[in-house]
């Protein structure tokens, strides 16, 4: 499989993903799966700008993204997926597509949302959507940049949902 990391982040690209996790990973190609972003042409080209020199970008909506995964169209490659949410990734999964790990990065803190670390706030929607993930197998961890300690993040929930 072409993918090598997982992510989700609603910030999608922005400095610690292109400048360290891409070069941690040597990613080649940054994949971008987001519903919205795929068919918003000014965000495309805001998440081009971003995106390091010599890095390839897919900006694809969630079932093209999958059908293209499953079809292996990015042998060959080092490919770095990002998602905006977890119900992006649970629906992959649905899709058929095989994820054994997902690291959380940031999950912006709005009115509404549970505070699970200093950069990651959930929604009760999306505490489900992880415990469904788990559930299909998908390890879950907690970690901002990749010189950060990796934490369980289904326990960090725990612990901040009691």
């Amino acid at each position: 499989m072409a993918i090598i990391h997982t992510r989700i982040d609603d910030r999608l690209i922005h400095g610690q993903v292109a400048s360290m996790w891409t070069n941690q990973l040597g990613a080649t190609r940054i994949m971008v799966v987001d519903d919205k972003a795929a068919f918003d042409d000014m965000v495309k080209t805001s998440l081009k700008l971003a995106t390091p020199y010599g890095v390839a970008l897919s900006v694809l909506p969630i079932e093209k993204a999958a059908s293209r995964i499953i079809a292996n169209a990015y042998e060959g490659q080092r490919v770095f997926m990002i998602v905006r949410a977890p119900n992006t990734l649970l629906r992959l999964v649905e899709l058929g597509v095989k994820i054994k790990e997902v690291n959380v990065g940031n999950l912006t803190h709005t009115e509404g949302r549970i505070k699970i670390s200093n950069q990651v706030s959930v929604t009760d929607e999306e505490v489900k959507d992880f415990y469904k993930l788990k559930a299909a197998g998908v390890e879950v961890s907690l970690q901002l940049t990749p010189n950060n300690q990796r934490e369980d993040f289904m326990k960090v929930v725990e612990q901040a949902t009691k």
